[in-house]
């Protein structure tokens, strides 16, 4: 992933204009996805925060999955979701 790419992830999410996984799944078909609410993710710090949910990007190059901060390494998007008010 790079910045073009994030640029381009940010949009679908800002855009929020129907199901999200599946418009990401289909634009960005080499990441994975993954979806959760955004209490799941408290004592994590996430890569950048939307109005309407956390991101984190996810490395999974490794045995383990882990969280990143480096464009370069992440495989897959975690979007943590926060409740609306």
């Amino acid at each position: 992933m790079n910045e073009s790419d994030w640029s381009r992830l940010q949009a679908l999410l800002d855009a929020e204009d129907g199901p999200l996984l599946p418009a990401l799944r289909r634009d960005f078909p080499g990441l994975a996805f993954v979806r959760c609410d955004a209490s799941d993710m408290a004592a994590s710090r996430p890569f950048r925060v939307t109005p309407t949910a956390d991101v984190y990007l996810i490395d999974g190059r490794d045995h383990c999955v882990s969280l990143t901060s480096d464009l370069g390494a992440a495989t897959g998007v975690l979007i943590a979701l926060r409740e609306r008010s």
